[in-house]
Formats: C-alpha cells, sequence, structure tokens
C-alpha cells in the first residue's frame, strides 16, 4: 500500500511541477511582451528559466541527503530536452531556426557542459564549485539582458496594451506557479526516493529517469505549444536556455547548498548528454531541425534509457 501511495503523490507532484511551471512561464512571457523582447531571447531567458525552475525546485529538496538525484535530474534533464522534446516537437513540425541560436547560444550550452565536467573531475561539486557556477549564470544573465535591451532598441514596434489589469493577473500566475513548484517538487522527490528504495533502484537512476523526465514536462508543453503557435524560436531557445541555467543554475544552488558527490559511472552520462548536445548542432546548421533528426534524436532518447535501467 505504501509502494501505491508513493507512486501517486510522485504522479501528482510531477502534475504540480508541470502546471506550476506552465503558470510561471505565462506570466512571465506577458509581462516581457510588454516590454518588446524577441521570440528568441524569451524562449532563451523567461520561458527557460521557468520551465527549469521544476527542477530547481526538485534539487532544493533534494539537497544534502539526496545530492544524487540532484546529479541525474539535471543530467537526465538535459538529455530529455533535446532527445524528447526537441525529438518529438521536430517529429511534429519541422523546426526552422536562426543561425544566430547556432552562432552564439549552443555553443555556451556546450561550453558550460564542459565546464561541469571539467569541475567533477575531482570526484565532488564543492560549495566553490558551486559558487562558481553561479558567477557563472551572472556573466549568462548579463549577456542576455544587454541582447535584449539591443534588441528591444531594434524593435521599435508598438506593444498593444490589453488592459490595466494584464500585470496583476501575471503576477498573480506567477505567484501561483511558484506554490506549486514548490510543493510539487517535495512530494516527487521525497515519494520518488521511497519507490527507488522499493525497486532496488539507486537515486541516480530515479533522477535520470522519473524525476528527469517530469521536470522536463513544462519544457515539453511549453514548446509544443509555442511551436503549434508558430513560435518556434521560443520552443527550441527555451530547450537551450534551460539546458544552461539546469548546470549554472541549478547545479549551481545545489552544489553551494550541500556540495554533491560524483561517482565514476556519471562519465558515461556526461559523455552521452554533450553527444546529444552536438548533434543538436549538426541539426541546424541547415537552420532546420526536420522529422528525420527528430525520429533519431527520439529513438536516441528511447535507447539511453534502456541503457540507463540495464547498465
Amino acid at each position: 500500500m505504501e509502494v501505491v501511495i508513493s507512486a501517486i503523490l510522485t504522479v501528482v507532484g510531477l502534475v504540480m511541477l508541470c502546471f506550476g511551471g506552465n503558470w510561471l512561464v505565462s506570466g512571465g512571457v506577458t509581462i516581457a511582451r510588454k516590454f518588446r523582447i524577441s521570440n528568441l531571447v524569451i524562449g532563451m531567458t523567461i520561458v527557460a528559466y521557468g520551465t527549469s525552475t521544476p527542477e530547481l525546485a526538485a534539487s532544493i529538496a533534494a539537497a544534502g541527503d539526496h545530492s544524487a538525484i540532484i546529479l541525474g535530474n539535471i543530467i537526465g534533464s538535459n538529455i530529455a530536452n533535446v532527445g524528447m522534446v526537441i525529438g518529438i516537437a521536430a517529429i511534429l513540425v519541422p523546426l526552422a531556426i536562426k543561425k544566430s541560436v547556432l552562432r552564439k547560444e549552443i555553443p555556451i550550452m556546450l561550453g558550460v557542459s564542459v565546464l561541469l565536467i571539467l569541475i567533477s573531475i575531482d570526484g565532488e561539486l564543492s560549495h566553490y564549485d558551486g559558487i562558481l557556477l553561479l558567477v557563472g549564470l551572472g556573466v549568462f544573465g548579463y549577456y542576455t539582458f544587454k541582447d535584449a535591451m539591443k534588441q528591444r532598441q531594434d524593435d521599435k514596434e508598438d506593444v498593444k496594451q490589453n488592459g490595466g489589469n494584464v500585470y496583476l493577473k501575471s503576477i498573480g500566475l506567477i505567484g501561483l506557479g511558484i506554490g506549486l513548484l514548490y510543493i510539487g517538487a517535495f512530494l516527487t522527490v521525497d515519494n520518488a526516493v521511497i519507490l527507488a528504495k522499493e525497486f532496488g533502484l539507486s537515486e541516480k537512476i530515479i533522477g535520470l529517469t522519473v524525476i528527469a523526465i517530469g521536470t522536463s514536462l513544462p519544457e515539453l508543453i511549453t514548446s509544443l505549444i509555442a511551436i503549434r503557435k508558430g513560435h518556434s524560436d521560443i520552443g527550441v531557445g527555451n530547450i537551450i536556455g534551460s539546458n544552461i541555467y539546469n548546470i549554472l543554475m541549478i547545479m549551481g544552488v545545489g552544489a553551494a547548498l550541500g556540495g554533491v558527490m560524483i561517482s565514476a559511472d556519471v562519465y558515461v552520462d556526461y559523455a552521452i548528454m554533450i553527444l546529444f548536445s552536438l548533434s543538436l548542432l549538426i541539426g541546424l546548421k541547415t537552420g532546420v531541425i526536420n522529422r528525420v533528426m527528430g525520429v533519431c534524436l527520439a529513438i536516441g532518447y528511447v535507447a539511453y534509457l534502456v541503457l540507463t535501467f540495464f547498465k
């Protein structure tokens, strides 16, 4: 009976994370639109930050006693974002991407991934490593802010006002989203740990699979909605930004709060994370992620899940 209850509460927690992240994004995007920020920048900042908050909430909940969940959650989420989210999105609709994404943001995503590997060599992500990542977050935030301000200057188009209560409604959505994320994160982490122990699975595997997929649902839903509305820049920008924030912000906070131990077998997952990112780089050379590429990414992700459970 305890297993059934834990499974139900895990699902409830994941659903709360999904809705919480979605509402947080909706409120943030509405406010960002008022300041004439481009779709790509919105996707890489407001949307990416919002859809990364489930991972952040789950990592804060796991800090200290369950650091393996933090590591598994972040690596698994970054792999799921490319393999599952972009894969499924590209299968449904080929994704046309601006070449500027290839030139700047994807190399940044690869760079922070390599940085994570380098600071893991000593077998631990210490408090100082966490601070280093958070400093990197500040630098990246400054870069995106300057980019947003430049684009705002270039875009002189007036933004239609939707009434005086638009900010109040948006702030309300943001508040509801944060509340759901906070409660959902603790429900998900605590009950996933119970299930892991019951089925003899390590916390790392639970983090790489169940929690990673669950906390990637906001990215999947948000990207699909954005792409369905014709905003593929938001959809792909969301994934690239989320992967950057997952390492700099979420791993940074997790390491700064309690440190994260690195097991020897995690380098296989690191390598797969880099390979998925590189495959995205190759797919973007033509400016389009087509259905064939989407199918390859999705199949690759399923193969990774199978490998994770049986390695």
